[in-house]
């Protein structure tokens, strides 16, 4: 999709007109617009070109994405090792159960990325990350991988340039599976649904077990954002639509999922259909 000339940062750089009565709040505005501009510069110099590499590598291939949702508690998740993966966030909390095998993870909120940084370092797998959330965060390693998020909403298709985050990391990785060519996608432990009480995007502790994710500790005494489940669905179908008019596909093989965007399929069935990936 072509973007808005100026739809990244809207500043005026030239500084030609001053805002009227120019208040310490515009030039606080302006000084974050121009450490926005700033980091993209680096990231479109510095991390960009790195990305050219994974342009169409699973061409024609299918994939998994797992969501972090407690239905994950519910499935035999071991199979997964066979074929290519996309782990989202703090998927790594479920490794002492099961070998994903994991082919890539992928974060984008900046709490997550702070309270999962030491991990995502040293995680066997390539990691993709906000550049904004994980600059000055995460430690530039071989594996690490900077996205720029920070696009106006729609669904991209070249993580070369500034893509969209659509409220939900699940968004992220259909368009990175889209930009390797996948062909088929199949969602598993997207539950969409969630036990909480505030406005979407607000920022909460969460107190005691965490009911909404696979593993108890997820966010428990952690900083962790509401979920934005309509904004979600949104960028789910916009997804669809740019997958199904390319004849390709994403499906729902999630476990007792409230979602109702994608086609529902069964796990166990789907994997007996689908290809292995090479060793």
């Amino acid at each position: 999709m072509a973007r808005p000339q100026g739809a990244l940062f809207g500043i005026n750089l030239l500084g030609k007109k001053k805002l009227e009565g120019g208040s310490l709040a515009d030039e606080n505005l302006k000084r974050s617009k121009l450490a926005e501009a700033w980091a993209f510069m680096e990231w479109k110099w510095k991390y960009a070109p790195r990305l050219r590499k994974f342009k169409n590598l699973h061409a024609g291939e299918d994939c998994f994405i797992l969501g972090n949702g407690p239905s994950l508690n519910k499935m035999d998740l071991s199979p997964l090792a066979d074929y290519h993966t996309f782990g989202q966030n703090k998927i790594f909390l479920i490794f002492d159960k099961v070998d994903l095998n994991l082919s890539y993870l992928v974060s984008v909120n900046p709490y997550v990325i702070e309270q999962s940084k030491k991990e995502f370092e040293e995680i066997y797998c390539p990691v993709f990350l906000s550049h904004t959330a994980s600059r000055n965060v995460v430690a530039d390693k071989p594996h690490i991988h900077r996205l720029h998020t920070l696009n106006v909403w729609s669904f991209y298709d070249d993580i070369t340039q500034p893509i969209c985050e659509g409220h939900t990391v699940t968004y992220v990785s259909l368009q990175l599976a889209y930009y390797m060519g996948f062909k088929r996608v199949f969602l598993i432990g997207v539950d969409h649904s969630f036990k909480q009480q505030g406005a979407s995007h607000e920022v909460q502790v969460y107190e005691g077990d965490d009911e909404n994710h696979f593993h108890p500790d997820y966010f428990k005494g952690q900083k962790w954002q509401l979920a934005d489940v309509y904004g979600s669905e949104v960028s789910y179908h916009l997804a669809n639509y740019f997958f199904l008019k390319d004849g390709r596909q994403i499906f729902d093989a999630t476990v007792g999922g409230k979602l109702e965007v994608f086609p529902k399929v069964n796990f166990e069935d789907v994997l007996g259909k689908l290809k292995k990936k090479k060793r």
